[in-house]
């Protein structure tokens, strides 16, 4: 039995990551929202690897895989350990969610989602957590395809990135 919307008679209302038109997003790094939680700012940033709708999304392998190595990466960065709250997959499978702790903008963490996606680029040996007592879905990775990607999106946008990659369309 479905529950009904008492707030609004025509259906709840979009929450704002659904008014982005995604006919126009590139491939980037945008400030997604962001939230008081007691003293704290936490800024969502959506880290866009592919353009919505118009080029082929990450394989879930490769995207599971990228999950695991920046999570790995950013919880242990030396100096941004301690404001890192999620790094996630996109449901959609064109990204990822990074919140962290600060009133931050796109372009502050830029040299950090370079670390990270060269980290992932260059990556070696076994992904952490890939292990059936890690990880609840140990067999869906593919580290190459996973390398592939994270250099893609390394070079084509992060070392050239532009506001345009770093700011919401209107």
């Amino acid at each position: 039995m479905s529950k009904k919307n008492t707030t609004n008679m025509e259906g709840p209302t979009k929450i704002p990551s659904f008014t982005i038109n995604h006919l126009t997003l590139f491939r980037g790094i945008y400030v997604s929202r962001k939230d008081n939680v007691g003293v704290d700012v936490i800024t969502t940033f959506d880290i866009r690897m592919k353009e919505p709708n118009r080029e082929p999304a990450l394989s879930p392998s490769a995207l599971h895989c990228i999950e695991h190595l920046a999570a790995t990466y950013l919880r242990n960065h030396p100096v941004w350990k301690d404001r890192v709250i999620y790094w996630g997959p996109m449901g959609c499978l064109t990204g990822n969610y990074l919140l962290l702790r600060g009133d931050l903008t796109s372009s502050d963490i830029l040299p950090l989602m370079r670390e990270t996606f060269a980290f992932i680029a260059d990556f070696q040996g076994d992904v952490p957590g890939q292990s059936p007592k890690d990880c609840g879905n140990y067999l869906l990775m593919n580290l190459p395809e996973a390398r592939w990607e994270a250099n893609k999106y390394l070079t084509e946008v992060l070392m050239c990135a532009t506001e345009a990659n770093l700011k919401y369309p209107d």
